[in-house]
């Protein structure tokens, strides 16, 4: 089903589905939805490698042009989206043996379905699969998402399930990394009330980084809400992260926007019920643009170390099975003031 070639596998209403594989190998899914474009890896990571809007691409840049097999996480990092988890999270700290990231940004599907319906808000396809991953005399645990695209929009929802099938209490972390483009202009809101609740140090930067590096660094030192301001000239290196919790609506749900010059917007929205923690994260370099305007977590993303003596690190008993929701992509000027309002 996966040639070198693009060919149409499906389609149901508007929505077509193009199977292809990469020159690296990789196996590939494009799906249209008649207003956006979704490239998808089906049996590694079920990652969101590529995504448009129009003519705008909402995927971050990187100096990756397509997806490589390995299960290294920074050698093959340029995706849209990406899972991340679930035995450990984040950047694995002096000491520490795990993945950065985790098993799940790569991990590969024993199996992968396309399913077709008709929901409340029409037509939809969604991908899902199921993966495993196994250590002798440490965890063994099932991995099922889903990925639905919905007919005539430009957003993703997503389903996570992680069940515990190994005999003993597995430590637990859960990172959904969306990675936008950063889009001059652009300014991100939230529902924050104040910026005080934004903590953030500036990093220690090398002696030869260019001026640019230190104003950006500077200018959100003197003043955190700086870096919600997305200029032209801005140069962030090596990056910037920080640690937020955002409220919940009355529906349950937090939502985070890069509202775009000309009122539209791209946007996470997730349940802090079950992922108390936004990781915020900035990169913009020559070779290097990167916007995780929210990235929805357990915990923060210094590693399993950390979020342990945090307090934060979760256990999932025998046959326990964690679930969520996040929804991310883009809307129109008319679905961002809606979205707005919720703040």
């Amino acid at each position: 089903m996966f040639a070198r070639d693009r060919r149409l596998l499906a389609a149901h209403g508007a929505i077509s589905i193009f199977s292809f594989r990469y020159p690296s190998g990789v196996a590939a899914l494009e799906v249209h939805t008649g207003s956006a474009c979704f490239v998808l890896l089906p049996f590694q990571g079920q990652q969101i490698w590529d995504a448009w809007t129009g003519e705008r691409r909402l995927t971050m840049k990187s100096v990756f042009q397509e997806p490589l097999a390995t299960r290294e996480f920074r050698r093959t990092y340029g995706a849209f989206f990406v899972h991340c988890g679930a035995t450990a999270m984040g950047s694995p700290q002096s000491g520490e043996t795990h993945m950065p990231h985790g098993e799940l940004p790569n991990i590969t599907f024993d199996s992968a379905r396309l399913m077709f319906g008709d929901g409340d808000q029409g037509r939809y396809i969604e991908l899902t699969g199921l993966a495993h991953d196994r250590e002798a005399f440490s965890h063994a645990y099932a991995f099922r998402p889903r990925l639905r695209f919905r007919e005539g929009q430009a957003d993703v929802h997503l389903t996570v399930e992680v069940e515990n099938i190994g005999g003993a209490a597995m430590p637990f972390m859960y990172l959904g990394h969306v990675n936008f483009r950063p889009v001059d202009g652009g300014r991100l809101l939230d529902g924050l009330a104040t910026e005080t609740a934004i903590q953030w140090y500036k990093p220690e930067l090398p002696a030869d980084a260019p001026p640019e590096v230190h104003r950006w660094h500077d200018e959100v030192s003197a003043s955190p809400g700086r870096h919600r301001q997305i200029h032209a000239h801005d140069r962030v290196e090596p990056e910037f992260v920080t640690t937020v919790r955002l409220p919940a609506d009355a529906d349950g749900w937090a939502h985070a926007l890069q509202v775009l010059p000309d009122g539209s917007a791209d946007f996470v929205s997730y349940r802090p019920a079950d992922l108390p923690f936004g990781v915020r994260w900035i990169t913009r370099a020559p070779e290097r643009q990167a916007l995780g305007i929210i990235l929805p977590a357990t915990a923060g993303p210094e590693g399993r170390a950390a979020a342990k003596a945090a307090g934060h690190l979760l256990y999932l008993q025998p046959g326990q099975t964690f679930s969520t929701e996040i929804r991310f992509g883009a809307l129109s000027q008319a679905e961002t003031s809606l979205l707005v309002e919720q703040f």
